[in-house]
């Protein structure tokens, strides 16, 4: 069953179309990944589902509603989380402080707010800097942040955009394991990553755009061969190769 349903998606800016007609649904439960080159669509995707951008033409299907055009806040509501590729935490508070106002989304009271926050702590790891302020996180750790400020918000449904960014080997493979245990959770995800290793590693299925519009989908291996992406990240040459 379709959880999140994007439909003829059409996003302009004035003469240009950042996204050109791309439809694609995303099934309970399932890690759906969008790849693409850089400056291809793939976080005007991810702004207009959540709608920070309007969208000029299409529509976005939340659970069998249409959510096209509700303020961002209540997507959230609805269960929509989101991180972002420029992490910003609140720098001036403390790693729980960044969790606890996050878990407000859903809790009227701090006592249940900080309950909420020690346990999306303890499930990104980042228990032993519960007290350290934010600025003072190296990027891994902020990644991981980013992450439990949306899982605070108790999503069904996450929007992951690069959590992957810029993590050495070691947090890479950690990475990998944290978004397969938040999906054990129940919680369906549609990601937006650069890194080949961990986008082919834990999709069921990939969509693959370019210019704005749609080249590609299916299996990780399906995607990876077909020559349409590979021309897309590596030119002509190789895709006739």
């Amino acid at each position: 069953m379709a959880i999140l349903e994007v439909k003829n998606l059409t996003k302009s800016f004035g003469g240009l179309k950042a996204v050109d007609n791309v439809s694609f649904h995303v099934e309970e439960g399932e890690i759906f990944g969008l790849i693409g080159p850089n400056g291809s669509g793939k976080t005007t995707i991810f702004n207009c589902i959540n709608n920070y951008f309007p969208i000029t033409a299409g529509d976005i299907v939340f659970k069998g509603r249409t959510i096209k055009g509700l303020k961002t806040y209540k997507i959230c509501h609805l269960g929509i989380g989101r991180t972002f590729q420029v992490v910003k935490p609140l720098s001036r508070m403390t790693v729980l402080e960044n969790i606890t106002a996050s878990a407000f989304c859903r809790v009227n009271s701090i006592t249940e707010a900080q309950d909420e926050a020690f346990h999306v702590l303890e499930f990104c790891g980042l228990l032993k800097e519960a007290d350290k302020l934010a600025k003072g996180l190296p990027i891994g750790g902020r990644k991981r942040l980013e992450i439990a400020r949306a899982l605070a918000t108790k999503p069904e449904f996450l929007l992951l955009d690069e959590a992957a960014a810029g993590l050495n080997p070691t947090e890479l493979d950690d990475a990998i394991e944290l978004i397969k245990g938040i999906r054990d959770k129940g919680i369906t995800i549609l990601i937006v990553e650069h890194i080949m290793k961990v986008i082919m590693a834990i999709s069921d299925r990939i969509h693959a755009i370019n210019f704005g519009q749609t080249i590609a989908e299916g299996t990780p291996q399906e995607v990876a061969n077909n020559p349409a992406v590979i021309e897309a990240y590596l030119g002509e040459g190789y895709a006739q190769g």
